[in-house]
């Protein structure tokens, strides 16, 4: 029996030459497939792969660093980790880090700013090789002062824009206006958006806007800033549920939102989609749970993760092009929470 850090068939901890052996090419093969390097045919890549999780293969980080100059160990700046949009996203990471042998080092912003530190400045101490930010941080303008050659990549935002960094987001616009045209198909009219925060809430209320003047809907344009959060997401709810001309659609910044509005709909007596049809924005894993079941925008955000860290292994092996832009498109799940606009409701 061994342990995972021992070759299974000599004992000792296995080398880069042990998986050459073990896969049947050459170790700088090995070495490219490691460095997720283009030009590996995929059979290649997969065998060595296989022979790496067969031995239980841990690239030797602290020789690669002294090689490169760097740590091995990037920092993955997340703004909220209460936020299930991360899980999928941080999969897509961790799917190209892993076979570069990369260490990510991962940072809570919101949790970090409540006691008063300051993630860009643990992460810089780290003296990490690069950093991912994912969502939109209050910190994000301390990326502003990272030292230049510290390269950083925004996944899923666009701030800060001063920097000049590599950006990998969602079709927010697009995504939106499928969430509202979803609805509007369903003889929907009276449409509210409950937005968010920064551009990407821009983005999607743009979307919604787009839809709705589109259908000759401008004059019943509604929309109510909710926040990110679940509980924000139950305030907008409460305040467009109890309006006059109460909405029967709702398309919500995010998941988080939307539930939060689910449950101000549950408080006031109202029924789902009877009464109210609601779309979310995400496609998180709380919109599939069975009895919430959320028609939701699926925004790609495994695919985001995986371009992410391609750009920044990039950037860390020394490409020093111009700024890239990647745009993952959209889809829409539909789910129990949308239905037709309710009969007695007018236009």
């Amino acid at each position: 029996m061994t342990d995972d850090h021992t070759s299974p068939v000599s004992g000792r901890a296995p080398t880069i030459r042990d998986v050459a052996r073990a896969a049947g090419v050459s170790k700088s093969l090995v070495s490219l497939v490691l460095r997720s390097e283009p030009g590996v045919s995929p059979v290649n890549r997969s065998t060595v792969l296989r022979a790496i999780e067969d031995l239980h293969y841990e690239p030797n980080r602290v020789a690669g660093a002294l090689a490169g100059n760097g740590t091995g160990a990037v920092g993955i700046l997340l703004n909220d980790l209460r936020n299930p949009w991360f899980v999928d996203l941080l999969d897509g990471i961790s799917k190209q880090f892993e076979p570069a042998g990369i260490a990510p080092l991962l940072v809570d912003s919101e949790t970090n700013r409540r006691v008063g530190r300051s993630s860009v400045r643990i992460l810089t101490r780290q003296r990490v090789d690069g950093i991912i930010a994912v969502g939109t941080s209050a910190e994000s303008a301390d990326l502003t002062h990272l030292p230049r050659k510290t390269p950083v990549v925004l996944a899923g935002t666009y701030n800060p824009d001063t920097i000049g960094a590599d950006t990998v987001t969602n079709d927010d616009v697009a995504g939106a206006r499928q969430a509202t045209q979803h609805l509007l198909d369903l003889g929907h009219t009276r449409i509210a958006f409950l937005g968010g925060p920064e551009h990407v809430g821009v983005l999607r209320q743009r979307g919604y806007r787009d839809a709705m003047t589109d259908a000759g809907l401008a004059d019943n344009i509604l929309v109510d800033h909710a926040g990110a959060t679940e509980a924000e997401g139950r305030s907008s709810g409460y305040r467009v549920l109890r309006a006059n001309q109460r909405p029967t659609g709702i398309v919500a910044f995010n998941d988080l939102v939307a539930v939060g509005t689910l449950a101000a709909a549950h408080d006031l007596g109202l029924s789902t989609p009877s009464d109210i049809s609601v779309v979310g924005y995400d496609d998180t894993f709380i919109a599939g749970i069975g009895r919430v079941g959320l028609t939701s925008v699926q925004n790609g955000t495994f695919d985001i993760g995986t371009q992410a860290a391609t750009f920044l292994l990039e950037r860390i092996r020394g490409f020093s092009g111009p700024a890239r832009s990647h745009i993952v498109p959209s889809t829409l799940v539909i789910r129990r929470t949308t239905g037709p606009r309710p009969p007695s409701s007018g236009r």
